[in-house]
């Protein structure tokens, strides 16, 4: 059966977004979706949708008001920081994965208590993103660890000092480090005080099928019924990172495809379903529709693309399959939204921890660091309003990935005013 939706920049879905992850570090409570059956999925249609009325939302009239960008900017704003976070925006300020993941990790895990130290450390390959796109599966639930990052094999000191912060209290089999891929006879050296398990594949399809298998092994037996599918092609990265944050937050893992078509283990990784939930992510032009039909032979296709990374980002935030729970679902306020410039894409590999506890926030992209039209709307969407109080919320909350440098202490500005909950009348914060 196939089933392929495209969605092109569609207003709000109606949603309700399931946070499926829990603090508590237990399979137990984590919300599980995977054995919920698929219907047939209608293709949507823009005008079925509709926000006005709910409470806490943008009204319409307001849309406009609430996507336009500034137009009196203040120079002087960049001039003596002393602080690069703000009210609604949360910035883990490095300039690069290794430095960004250790952040996460401490931001994400103060590891103070048994409560909130991690299972699992994934250690992951700073030099091949396919391999770290699939790892990030087991940062969920029973593993519940961070993404650190080797390079070359090698552990740096300052990851090695991280992993002795968390010190990790193992998975239900008792790991503690999972190694992804090759590591030097020094980095296991280093690490030998730890219980490790190593996991291997000879490429990008093999090594994400193993992942698939061994979470599933994990987590009680049993593969998640659903899939996203995403191109393991270097021209795909944009589109195929923005996987990461939900494969962090759920147990639908990443397989992969390539210009050739679809490798052996990704067939034998959907064969593990009787009929998968697969999730193609991106256009046409990224995964094509020759392959969406060779997909549709292993279950129920449905593609979530926009015409660029920064609109498919955009757009998959905003996707839910009601029949299977997948899908981020946002269209009303109160959320969390990782923020990731699409220059240093690397760093979203390292952040993906910030969307599987806390706030669970998915990945929008921000083009070379700047807010673009389709964000401005995107935001405007969601747009926190109150009535009478402001106390009582909802909130948006974000988290600005990256330095300065990427990501321009004016786009921090904007973005915070566009997450700002507003009366719901225009009348300000007025007597609160």
């Amino acid at each position: 059966m196939k089933k392929s939706i495209w969605v092109f920049l569609l207003p709000a879905l109606l949603a309700v977004f399931l946070a499926a992850c829990t603090d508590s570090g237990s399979s137990n409570e984590e919300m599980d979706h995977e054995n919920m059956d698929h219907g047939d999925m209608e293709e949507m249609d823009a005008g079925d949708m509709d926000m006005e009325g709910e409470e806490g939302d943008a009204s319409s009239d307001r849309l406009d008001e609430f996507a336009a960008a500034p137009t009196e900017m203040n120079e002087n704003a960049v001039n003596n920081l002393v602080t690069m976070n703000t009210k609604n925006i949360t910035r883990l300020n490095a300039e690069n994965p290794e430095d960004t993941a250790v952040l996460t990790s401490q931001t994400v895990w103060p590891a103070t208590h048994a409560e909130n130290q991690p299972g699992t450390v994934i250690l992951a390959p700073l030099e091949n993103w396919q391999f770290s796109l699939a790892a990030a599966d087991l940062i969920h639930h029973p593993n519940d660890g961070p993404v650190l990052f080797m390079e070359n094999g090698e552990v740096s000191e300052q990851t090695l000092n991280e992993i002795n912060r968390l010190n990790p209290k193992g998975n239900v089999d008792g790991a503690q480090i999972m190694i992804m891929g090759d590591a030097s006879e020094n980095t296991l050296g280093q690490l030998g005080e730890y219980e490790t398990q190593q996991i291997n594949g000879e490429d990008a399809a093999g090594f994400a099928a193993e992942i698939d298998r061994i979470y599933a092994e994990v987590s009680g037996g049993e593969f998640p019924n659903g899939v996203i599918v995403v191109s393991s092609e270097e021209e795909a990265k944009l589109y195929s990172l923005i996987a990461i944050n939900w494969i962090a937050h759920m147990a639908e893992p990443v397989l992969y495809v390539d210009n050739n078509g679809i490798p052996e283990a990704t067939i034998a990784a959907l064969e593990e379903r009787e009929e998968a939930d697969i999730y193609v992510l991106g256009p046409d032009a990224i995964i094509s529709s020759e392959i969406e039909k060779e997909l549709a032979e292993y279950g129920n296709v449905t593609r979530i693309a926009g015409e660029d990374p920064v609109t498919t980002s955009i757009e998959f935030a905003k996707f839910k399959d009601e029949d299977s729970s997948f899908g981020w679902g946002l269209a009303e306020p109160g959320h969390g939204l990782s923020f990731v410039s699409s220059s240093t894409s690397d760093l979203a590999l390292a952040a993906a921890p910030f969307s599987h506890l806390g706030k669970h926030s998915p990945l929008i992209w921000l083009e070379e660091g700047e807010v673009t039209e389709t964000v401005y709307e995107f935001l405007a969407q969601i747009k926190p309003t109150f009535t009478d109080e402001p106390q009582n919320g909802p909130y948006n909350h974000g988290f600005l990935i990256g330095s300065d440098a990427a990501v321009p202490f004016t786009t921090q500005g904007i973005l915070d005013d566009k997450l700002e909950i507003v009366s719901e009348d225009g009348g300000g914060h007025g007597g609160h």
